[in-house]
């Protein structure tokens, strides 16, 4: 299992310890994937926080080992030109979950409250509408039986510089780096008030924001994992008993030669040689 470096943070964790914890609490998220779509709950988890906090991975782990049909990622682009011209949570309301289903929100309608309030991507008056309707909005889906569970990555911002370096020297992330990433550097303050704000308006007793701290990033995925199942009331369900059936007698099929099909190149044996 790949892992960028643990970020220090007390008692450092061994990774015999995160991976062996990692894989129960991943076992007691399967058997709320099975609670939920036996009960035809809904469940919404909202992931918003830091650029770099760790979000992306801890949604990968949460997700690891549920079906995709059951456990989704709402991870959306920019708003197009008619998606702006709509009321603002319209877009997300599409991709709540129906019975039996549940979302991860990888962002969220918060983006609003940070990176547009931020960044100057929405009016003020824009903003403080938003400020207004999101409980309500959010009392809404409550009132309405959707389990909603909101978390807070906070990252410092030495560890954030840290991270945003690695991410650049390294390939195979790079493509995590955007301006607006580099912006949240010089912004760093700005975002803390539009984040201290938001809280004031939205950390409400019917959706109330859980922080977790991140910089170290073993310790925030198995800390927010298991909240989240505490949150919960789920049971285990019990599976259908199943047996796997007599393969019958062959009948005589013959498989045509390989000769005729085309292969993928064995490239796995050239790394014995």
């Amino acid at each position: 299992m790949s892992d960028e470096k643990d970020s220090g943070g007390p008692g450092k964790l061994p990774r015999s310890v995160y991976e062996h914890e990692l894989y129960r609490l991943q076992t007691e998220l399967v058997k709320l994937q099975e609670w939920v779509r036996a009960e035809g709950a809904r469940l919404v988890v909202v992931f918003e926080g830091r650029d770099a906090a760790g979000k992306g991975s801890t949604i990968k782990r949460v997700t690891e080992l549920l079906n995709p049909r059951v456990a989704r990622i709402v991870a959306l682009p920019q708003p197009t030109e008619r998606e702006r011209s709509q009321w603002y949570f319209q877009r997300y309301v599409e991709h709540l979950p129906a019975a039996g289903e549940v979302v991860l929100l990888d962002r969220s309608w918060y983006n609003r409250a940070g990176v547009e309030r931020v960044m100057g991507f929405c009016t003020m008056e824009e903003h403080q509408r938003f400020l207004r309707q999101c409980p309500i909005f959010e009392r809404m889906l409550v009132e309405d039986g959707i389990l909603l569970r909101k978390y807070w990555f906070s990252v410092s911002d030495a560890v954030q510089e840290q991270r945003f370096r690695r991410r650049l020297e390294d390939p195979t992330r790079r493509w995590k780096l955007s301006p607006l990433d580099l912006e949240s550097i010089s912004r760093w303050e700005a975002y803390s008030r539009a984040k201290d704000e938001m809280f004031v308006h939205t950390d409400t007793s019917e959706a109330p924001w859980y922080v977790v701290e991140s910089d170290n990033k073993r310790r925030a995925r198995l800390n927010m994992i298991a909240h989240l199942l505490s949150t919960v009331p789920y049971e285990e369900v019990t599976w259908p008993a199943i047996e796997l059936p007599q393969r019958p007698s062959a009948t005589g099929y013959q498989r045509p030669p390989r000769d005729l099909q085309t292969y993928v190149p064995d490239h796995a044996s050239e790394l014995c040689e």
